[in-house]
């Protein structure tokens, strides 16, 4: 088990889940400016091994070697309206389609669990449900808490031409990515810019690491109204990242409800932040490898 608390001795930088944290608008404007992330916090890292110590410069190799899966756990300090406490997080390594991310699991002081479910196992892009009528947005893996309304999800799918024409990714913007990503999302048949008119682009921006751009954006998707539904509760509030890797966007998706934001968005915050394309293994399976193929 790897535990991360506060400390000068280690900058963020050097942790592959945890650099380039971000900063998210809580304000729902929706415009695009951008903002200065907060200034990153320290963590120092020990592990539950037979070295008593660990040289602070280490890669994914070394957490492979500590034997990094499911069961790693994570303690954060948090804020938000939960108070400023500590939270642990476990992470999900998907070495399929190779990415990873680390997503909340308790809050100590506050005896509090997160109650999630998995419900899509992670899966071949091409086997994967569709989120679109033309099948090219698929989510390839789904968790979700229904006690507290939290979903994360990834979902794989080519580039939309329609608001990415450059081959060099380097030159996408991340409204461009955003976009992107939003106009495939949708399980009606409509057109892109009627399923974009779903969606409200709150704020994006882009970070390179790795020597890799990962675009990330926050957004509301409006719902239709109801008689037991009240205002608050008429759109979710998502933050999501996106990265490229042949040819095609993985991209993360947490999302909660709009009256929960204050409560749980810092915690989603963190989950979006720590989403990582991973070098692929042997059981990595491409996007375009039999795309016909749907079992």
């Amino acid at each position: 088990m790897v535990i991360f608390s506060p400390s000068p001795s280690l900058s963020t930088t050097n942790h592959p889940f945890l650099t380039h944290h971000l900063c998210f608008r809580n304000q729902t404007r929706a415009t695009l400016d951008h903002k200065k992330c907060r200034k990153h916090e320290k963590f120092q890292i020990c592990a539950c091994a037979s070295k008593p110590t660990l040289e602070n410069e280490f890669c994914r190799r070394d957490l492979v070697l500590f034997g990094l899966s499911s069961s790693l756990s994570v303690v954060f300090p948090s804020s938000g309206s939960l108070a400023e406490e500590e939270l642990k997080m476990a992470s999900l390594i998907d070495d399929i389609n190779a990415y990873s991310y680390l997503y909340p699991v308790e809050l100590p002081s506050k005896k509090f669990i997160f109650k999630w479910v998995e419900s899509r196992k992670p899966e071949r892009y091409s086997s994967a449900a569709p989120l679109s009528p033309d099948a090219r947005l698929r989510i390839v893996s789904e968790r979700v808490d229904i006690i507290d309304n939290l979903i994360i999800s990834i979902s794989i799918g080519p580039p939309n031409s329609q608001f990415i024409k450059a081959k060099d990714k380097r030159t996408w913007t991340a409204k461009d990515v955003a976009d992107s990503v939003l106009s495939d999302k949708s399980a009606l048949r409509v057109t892109s810019s009627q399923r974009m008119a779903e969606s409200s682009v709150l704020d994006a921006h882009s970070s390179e690491i790795d020597g890799e751009p990962y675009w990330y954006y926050e957004y509301l998707v409006r719902k239709s109204p109801t008689k037991s539904a009240q205002e608050p509760n008429l759109y979710r509030h998502y933050v999501a990242s996106t990265a490229e890797r042949d040819g095609y966007l993985y991209s993360l998706n947490a999302s909660t409800l709009g009256k929960q934001w204050n409560k749980m968005g810092p915690f989603l915050e963190k989950t979006v932040a720590s989403f990582r394309l991973n070098p692929p293994t042997e059981n990595y399976v491409p996007p375009y490898k039999d795309p016909w193929r749907f079992w």
